[in-house]
């Protein structure tokens, strides 16, 4: 039977330090699920949110939608996992099922969708509700630490992945905790990996070569030879046209996050050539099976940094200055 109070690191408004908070244990309606959370990566969209550079859509909040855990209590119309069976819950939280894209499978682009984190409490709790139909049953090679950073640095930099076809020779722009996922999966399926980092990273850029990487730079220097296709992770607009310059023609440019600063004007040259530019926005739960099934054995192994849950405004300080190796994760006292 779960507690009635439990901990959790809540934000009361953008540019303030989470602060640790006793809140009563959520009770499932519905469909919904309560998992204690065993384990919660710390994303880049945690520290916009956190900073302010996403409107908040809920204040207090507890932040986190990369949560691992195990389903402690169901509502009364929730069918979908047994009681103790561990569940992933990402990203995407929920969708209207009504709307022109959810029609047509395009749930990632929903008109009233519900982010995890953001639009109801995440993962930086002991426990979470979430509703059953948006989690996934995760592969059992991976231990409830590295499967946390599958469920968004993962499955968002799968969806980019995929956005890139077949391209060969693959830019990762920022090789933090999707890159370092996805890296491993391209070079599995015979690709090519180029990094660029921030100028003077050669931590990340030796990283990435450990990894596999064929070439590592920083951000602006000129490939060994043009790119099939760039994947942006940093937030920076300023790389787009760095990224269509290192691109050859018909390259494509995926930009990743969620939010990105301005992107300064560029000459119509850089984009010539039937160049590609291209937003990713959230994901589908078919990206998530889909994602889940190329890496069901353990293909790709998660590089992770374990803070205390209450912890958490260190843990985003480290992802903010640029010190985490693969990803930062959260780990609830009681589940250390």
């Amino acid at each position: 039977m779960p507690p009635s109070m439990m901990t959790a690191m809540l934000l009361d408004a953008p540019g303030r330090p989470l602060r640790k908070a006793s809140l009563p244990v959520p009770v499932p309606q519905g469909q919904e699920i309560l998992i204690r959370v065993s384990a919660c990566a710390v994303c880049r969209t945690d520290l916009h949110i956190v900073d302010g550079e996403l409107p908040p859509h809920l204040l207090p909040l507890v932040p986190g939608h990369q949560v691992v855990g195990l389903v402690a209590r169901a509502g009364p119309l929730a069918q979908r996992f047994r009681l103790g069976q561990r569940v992933g819950l990402p990203w995407l939280g929920g969708s209207c099922n009504a709307c022109p894209f959810c029609v047509r499978g395009r749930e990632n682009l929903c008109d009233r969708p519900v982010f995890t984190g953001y639009d109801r409490h995440g993962g930086y709790a002991e426990y979470t509700l979430a509703d059953e139909r948006y989690c996934f049953e995760l592969p059992y090679a991976y231990e409830d630490v590295a499967a946390a950073p599958l469920l968004c640095a993962g499955l968002i930099g799968y969806r980019a992945y995929a956005m890139a076809d077949r391209a060969h020779r693959l830019g990762f722009y920022g090789f933090g905790a999707a890159a370092h996922l996805v890296a491993q999966l391209a070079l599995r399926h015979g690709r090519e990996v180029l990094a660029f980092t921030r100028a003077g990273d050669t931590r990340s850029q030796e990283f990435a070569l450990g990894l596999g990487a064929a070439w590592a730079g920083a951000c602006g220097d000129t490939p060994p030879a043009p790119l099939d296709a760039a994947l942006l992770f940093a937030p920076a607009g300023e790389l787009v046209p760095q990224a269509l310059a290192a691109t050859g023609k018909g390259g494509i440019v995926v930009c990743a996050g969620i939010h990105m600063s301005d992107i300064p004007a560029f000459p119509y040259a850089l984009l010539w050539g039937e160049r590609m530019v291209r937003s990713v926005a959230n994901l589908t739960r078919a990206d998530g099976e889909e994602f889940f099934r190329q890496v069901a054995h353990g293909e790709v192994k998660s590089m992770t940094t374990v803070f205390p849950l209450e912890q958490a405004n260190e843990a985003l300080q480290a992802l903010r200055s640029g010190q985490i190796e693969g990803a930062a994760v959260l780990v609830p006292e009681a589940a250390a």
